[in-house]
């Protein structure tokens, strides 16, 4: 059964925002913003990253809409543009308990994957 040209256009959005989140450091980033809004300084402390690093992460998540900034003289603070997105990673929270972590072991986007294709 192959998958019909409209379904895939319907999913497409979906794809995008899944693609998005599927970094670990901008994850980190949201779980922080979720907690108040921050700095780059601040997030590179709290997450122990170099700052071009973080930028280019909340740049990411910027351009998909999902963080956005207010300038106070020469700085910026980062905030969640939709707080309703930690409902959506709370809800794969629990798919990942209620599987036993199988997302995890997936030879294809598991842990194991992801750690060979960041060395």
């Amino acid at each position: 059964m192959t998958m019909m040209h409209d379904e895939r256009e319907t999913l497409a959005p979906a794809t995008a925002l899944f693609r998005g989140l599927a970094d670990p450091v901008r994850l980190a980033i949201l779980r922080q913003l979720a907690s108040g809004e921050a700095r780059v300084v601040d997030l590179e402390r709290r997450l122990g990253l170099a700052q071009s690093t973080v930028s280019a992460h909340l740049g990411c998540l910027r351009e998909c809409g999902l963080v956005e900034y207010r300038a106070v003289g020469r700085q910026s603070f980062y905030s969640l543009t939709r707080p309703e997105l930690m409902d959506l990673l709370a809800s794969a929270e629990a798919v990942l308990a209620a599987t036993g972590q199988a997302v995890a072991l997936c030879p294809t986007y598991g842990v194991a994957t992801t750690e060979r294709e960041t060395r």
